[in-house]
């Protein structure tokens, strides 16, 4: 079983919003990555937008030049996954939040990648145990839950499987570390602690929009002023994508159960409508005017 101690390289699988964040922070702690992604351009335009915050991290006195140029150095482009995974010491997949893409992409993991490689998911609600199974090291498989902005957000949920060795565990907590991030240790339930939580919040939210409660900025700004969160649950909605919102309530309705959990029809018209927040341009609020 490998520890932190013998974790050099790193393949993150998946060049979106998360895959390319959890690339940079890897790669400011001084792990060599492997950045993947089967999309045309998906990679370069990642390393594009982790340059672009190394860029701001200098102009802010946050990141030295040095710190950004040794960022850069350790990231490369795997062509292919056999080229990300074949040497990796930790996988870690940032696919679509889809069951049967990431048991498929971890029975290939399986196979090509070294056997003392940790596999890990970045998952906001799904099974990790059930991902686990479709492996033959369920011991290695754990849960490395990451939020967005990566390089700024300081929790890494750390989910344990029902078959995750306690030696996985810690090599997990050690690589969170590492990396500068807070950890927390949970079991694998259902939407975990955080998406949880977080789902709840923002789907009251939107009933209330529904409902003519108020408007979506005075909603957020509710949470923001009077419980000192640092953004409104619209607009971190609008953030994750309202699809991805969606996708994970109707997952936990349908494992939980509760009307805590049913997706408010307001977020099914949404998402039909091709409203997925920042990425498409409009969610609860107009971002047609900001880069995306």
């Amino acid at each position: 079983m490998a520890d932190d101690r013998s974790i050099h390289r790193v393949a993150v699988l998946g060049a979106g919003t998360m895959g390319n964040g959890i690339a940079q922070v890897c790669a400011m702690a001084g792990y060599t990555v492997a950045l993947h992604d089967p999309q045309p351009g998906a990679v370069e335009r990642a390393l594009g937008t982790i340059r672009g915050n190394l860029d701001k991290g200098v102009e802010r006195g946050k990141v030295t030049a040095d710190a950004r140029e040794t960022t850069l150095g350790n990231l490369r482009d795997a062509a292919d996954l056999h080229a990300a995974a074949a040497d990796a010491d930790l996988v870690i997949e940032a696919v679509p939040e889809r069951m049967e893409i990431k048991t498929g992409l971890f029975a290939e993991l399986d196979r090509i990648s070294p056997a003392h490689a940790i596999l890990a998911t970045n998952t906001s609600s799904l099974s990790v145990s059930r991902i686990a199974k479709a492996t033959g090291r369920a011991e290695r498989v754990i849960g490395l839950h990451f939020f967005n902005p990566v390089h700024i957000m300081k929790l890494l949920e750390v989910v344990r499987g029902s078959d995750t060795s306690q030696a996985t565990v810690d090599a997990a907590l050690e690589f969170a570390r590492r990396i500068g991030k807070e950890p927390i240790v949970v079991t694998d339930t259902p939407g975990f602690a955080s998406s949880r939580l977080g789902i709840v919040l923002g789907l009251e939210a939107m009933r209330m929009v529904e409902q003519g409660v108020a408007t979506p900025r005075d909603i957020d700004k509710a949470m923001e002023l009077g419980y000192n969160h640092p953004m409104g649950p619209l607009k971190l909605t609008d953030l994750v994508g309202l699809d991805v919102r969606l996708g994970i309530a109707e997952y936990l309705h349908g494992e939980l159960g509760g009307d805590q959990y049913r997706p408010p029809e307001l977020l099914r018209r949404m998402v039909g409508e091709g409203k997925l927040g920042k990425k498409s341009g409009q969610g609860f609020y107009d971002w047609t005017g900001e880069g995306r």
